[in-house]
C-alpha cells in the first residue's frame, strides 16, 4: 500500500502539456518524415522489385544485394552513418551542412524502407499469373509497358495491406532520429521532461500521439482495402452484366 501511495503521477500535466508548441512541432516533422520517405521509399522499392524480378543479372544481384544489406543492418546504424560517416568521409563542409537532421533522417528512412517496399512489391508482381506478362506482350507492349499497365495495377491488392503496416511501422521507428538531434515526436517529449523532470507524464503525451497518429492511418487503410475489394468485386462481374446495370440505374433516374 505504502507503494502505491509513493506513486506520482501529474495527470495535469498531460493535459497542459498535450498541445504545447514543441510537442506539435515534433508531431509535425514525425508525419513529415514519414509521409516522405514512405513516398520515396516507395518509388524506389518498385524500382528495385522489377530490377530484382528483370532477367538482367546484373540488376537482379544489385537488387538482391541492396534489401539483403538493409535488411540486415540496424536503421539507427544507417542513420548514424548518414548523418556522421558520410561527412567525415567526403570531407566537405558545404556536405556537412546539407545534411541537416531532417535531410538525414529523410535519407536513411527513404532508403531503409526501400529494401522493405522492394520485397513486399516483388512479393506483388510474382502474386500475379505469367501469362499477364505473355498477354500484354502479345499486344505489342514492351516488358516495361506491360509491369506499369498490366502487372503494377494487378498487384496493387496483394501490395496495400503490407505497404500499410510499414508505414505504421515507419513512424514509430522515427523515434531512433533523437540520436541525430532531429526533433521528432520522442525528442520532443524529451527536451520537455529535461527540463521539468516529469518524465512518465511527457512519455504518456507521446504515446497518446502515436496511438492517435497510427489509428488513424490504420482506419485510411482499412478503407483503402475495402475500396480496392469493391473494384475487384466489379472486375470479376462480366461486362455485360455492368453495362445492363448501368443502363438500368440510368432509366431509374
Amino acid at each position: 500500500m505504502d507503494v502505491f501511495l509513493a506513486i506520482r503521477f501529474d495527470g495535469g500535466a498531460v493535459t497542459e502539456f498535450f498541445f504545447n508548441h514543441v510537442i506539435l512541432r515534433g508531431v509535425r516533422n514525425t508525419l513529415e518524415v514519414t509521409i516522405l520517405a514512405m513516398l520515396l521509399g516507395t518509388v524506389l522499392g518498385i524500382i528495385l522489385a522489377v530490377m530484382r524480378v528483370s532477367h538482367s543479372r546484373p540488376l537482379a544481384g544489385f537488387s538482391a544485394f541492396y534489401v539483403w544489406f538493409i535488411r540486415g543492418t540496424p536503421v539507427l546504424i544507417q542513420l548514424l552513418v548518414v548523418y556522421n560517416g558520410l561527412p567525415q568521409m567526403v570531407g566537405s563542409d558545404a556536405f556537412t551542412h546539407f545534411l541537416t537532421p531532417f535531410r538525414s533522417a529523410l535519407i536513411t528512412f527513404s532508403l531503409n524502407e526501400a529494401a522493405y517496399m522492394a520485397e513486399i512489391v516483388r512479393a506483388g508482381i510474382q502474386a500475379i499469373e505469367p501469362g499477364q506478362m505473355d498477354a500484354a506482350k502479345s499486344l505489342g507492349m514492351t516488358n516495361l509497358q506491360a509491369m506499369r499497365r498490366v502487372i503494377l495495377p494487378q498487384a496493387l491488392r496483394v501490395v496495400i495491406p503490407p505497404a500499410g503496416n510499414e508505414f505504421i511501422a515507419m513512424l514509430k521507428n522515427t523515434s531512433v532520429a533523437f540520436v541525430i538531434a532531429f526533433v521528432e515526436l520522442t525528442t520532443a517529449a524529451r527536451l520537455i521532461y529535461a527540463v521539468n523532470f516529469k518524465v512518465m507524464e511527457l512519455l504518456v503525451v507521446a504515446s497518446i500521439w502515436y496511438l492517435i497518429m497510427t489509428t488513424a492511418f490504420s482506419v485510411l487503410q482499412a478503407e483503402m482495402e475495402a475500396r480496392l475489394a469493391i473494384v475487384e468485386r466489379e472486375r470479376a462481374i462480366p461486362l455485360t452484366t455492368r453495362v445492363l446495370r448501368t443502363l438500368g440505374g440510368s432509366r431509374e433516374r
